[in-house]
């Protein structure tokens, strides 16, 4: 029986546990936050649904209710205000995914964790050193958004199912995030040559989608106040990912070291992971550019890692 535990039931928190459910892919979801009320309504709401899904124990506990879950995500934090960078985030959403590391990990020492909470990159690199769990228990969602949105951006431009488009975004969620356009393709053909297929396709500039990829987040929060469904489907692919009984291979943010030259923070690669957690790194024949993006990526980052108090 999959349990999975959820701490921080706002808009994202709440979304996951709704798509979780109705997907079926948890028999026992547990909802924690500091605002029990909320929690209880949104327990209740998302129950009174599962006679029309799957069946679904899902309601509102404590830390202690989380024993022996398999998962457990955590979204808590002060969200992101319209214009405000995921990084401005930084010391305030530390104290508090420190807070809820202190509660958590006793109740569900042999969890794998999932870091939503931004700036993800920041967090999943502080939990990681605060708790001492094992690196490969510990998994940031990283630039798994990101990546859904450089597919779907570049599906609806050639007008093709965006399960045929592989491409991937690396690095930081955020500003130095980039695209490895050198192994990029739509079904085995590289996208830069998918365009010579057909008469009706016109070329696009790779800089203006991976402008795309990096302001959407900023959009949508300026548009209706914050991002909830896209994130919220891209975590629970996660936990099939990690629930199912194969590898499967992921852009999410883990602790490097050494990887491209890269050590001692947390970023996003592409992983495979499975019931055990992250099990290996998949290694991209990276040009020297790409790699260079790396770099930069992982130095802003470190930057305010160092300005942090963990």
């Amino acid at each position: 029986m999959n349990k999975i535990t959820i701490i921080g039931v706002g808009c994202v928190g709440s979304t996951i546990a709704y798509t979780l459910s109705s997907m079926g892919v948890a028999a026992e979801i547990v909802l924690i936050d500091i605002n029990y009320e909320k929690t209880l309504g949104e327990a209740l709401d998302i129950k009174q649904g599962v006679p029309f899904g799957y069946p679904t124990n899902i309601y509102a506990g404590t830390y202690e209710d989380a024993r022996d879950s398999n998962i457990v995500i955590i979204t808590s934090g002060v969200a992101r205000k319209p214009g405000q960078s995921r990084l401005e985030l930084a010391q305030v959403n530390v104290d508090i995914i420190k807070n809820v590391a202190d509660n958590i990990v006793e109740y569900a020492p042999n969890a794998i964790y999932i870091i939503v909470s931004n700036p993800v990159d920041v967090l999943t690199y502080v939990f990681c050193k605060y708790t001492g769990l094992p690196e490969s228990k510990v998994i940031g969602s990283g630039t798994l958004l990101d990546t859904s949105r450089l597919r779907s951006r570049i599906a609806e431009f050639y007008s093709v199912n965006p399960k045929g488009v592989h491409a991937y975004v690396l690095g930081e969620h955020g500003d130095t995030a980039f695209v490895p356009w050198s192994t990029a393709n739509i079904s085995n053909i590289p996208v830069e040559d998918y365009r010579r297929t057909s008469k009706d396709l016109m070329p696009f500039s790779k800089e203006d989608v991976e402008e795309y990829v990096r302001k959407s987040g900023a959009i949508i929060i300026s548009q209706k106040g914050a991002t909830y469904y896209a994130v919220s489907a891209a975590v629970v692919h996660l936990c099939k990912c990690i629930l199912g009984g194969m590898d499967s291979a992921v852009t999410v943010s883990t602790m490097l070291h050494g990887e491209y030259g890269v050590d001692d923070v947390c970023l996003s690669l592409l992983n495979l992971i499975n019931k055990h957690g992250v099990i290996e790194k998949v290694m991209l024949p990276l040009t020297d550019e790409e790699i260079a993006k790396l770099h930069k990526s992982a130095e802003k980052l470190k930057e305010v890692i160092r300005s942090v108090e963990i």
